[in-house]
């Protein structure tokens, strides 16, 4: 299972390899067809689970997870399923292309969106120490006021 991906990856090069080594007729539709907009989200959680495991390979070897077997329940489909249709579209370089193009789009509107958070959690960090840093200088100011002793 942990090899699902791979393989997946693997039969996309594969099919582009393939679709623009070859000028045969274009292949047949399947049965099965995943539509575009499906094939995009397909390939959006494809990419970030290649760059998650791709960052953290541990977490993903010490949990036992396997995200190949995720992406394919989540989708409802299986890899031959998967592989029919990126074949398909491949062929097609104009579709093909335009499911990228969505699926970068994708990529970099959540890359901002996480670089944002990423930001307001900075400044809300910043203020959290900013107010502790106040809170200790009043503080410490009570704690060091002269006593006044009264004379006699």
């Amino acid at each position: 299972m942990d090899n699902i991906i791979k393989r997946l990856t693997v039969i996309l090069l594969v099919a582009i390899l393939a679709v623009s080594c070859n000028n045969k007729d274009k292949p047949k539709k399947p049965d099965n067809l995943i539509p575009k907009d499906k094939m995009s989200e397909i390939l959006f959680d494809l990419y970030v689970i290649n760059g998650a495991k791709g960052v953290n390979r541990q977490v993903f070897e010490k949990r036992n997870l396997k995200p190949e077997s995720y992406l394919l329940t989540k989708h409802k489909i299986d890899s031959a399923q998967f592989a029919d249709s990126n074949t398909y579209w491949a062929f097609d370089t104009e579709s093909y292309t335009s499911i990228i193009e969505e699926v970068k789009a994708k990529l970099e509107s959540k890359k901002k969106q996480l670089e944002d958070l990423q930001k307001m959690e900075q400044v809300n960090a910043k203020r959290r120490r900013d107010s502790i840093k106040e809170a200790n200088k009043s503080k410490s100011k009570v704690t060091n006021k002269p006593k006044v002793t009264e004379k006699k």
